[in-house]
């Protein structure tokens, strides 16, 4: 059976620029973030900044897409 608990969102909040924002993003991209921020050797924050600099589109969404491409790269 599949276990879906990865799906259920949570909200985080992080600091971008010096303002507190919150952001729902589903547990399992959140998880990929953190691995990912680490790997870096960046905080979430930092990691989330770059992210909300390059984007064009919504926050999360270019969240999830950043650790999709990270996935895909590593395949």
């Amino acid at each position: 059976m599949l276990d879906l608990d990865d799906a259920k969102l949570e909200k985080h909040s992080v600091t971008i620029a010096g303002h507190r924002t919150s952001i729902s993003l589903e547990k399992c991209f959140w998880r990929h973030l953190r691995h990912l921020a680490k790997e870096q050797d960046l905080s979430m924050n930092e990691l989330v900044r770059l992210i909300d600099e390059a984007r064009s589109g919504s926050l999360s969404g270019a969240l999830r897409a950043f650790v999709l491409q990270s996935l895909e790269k590593n395949q």
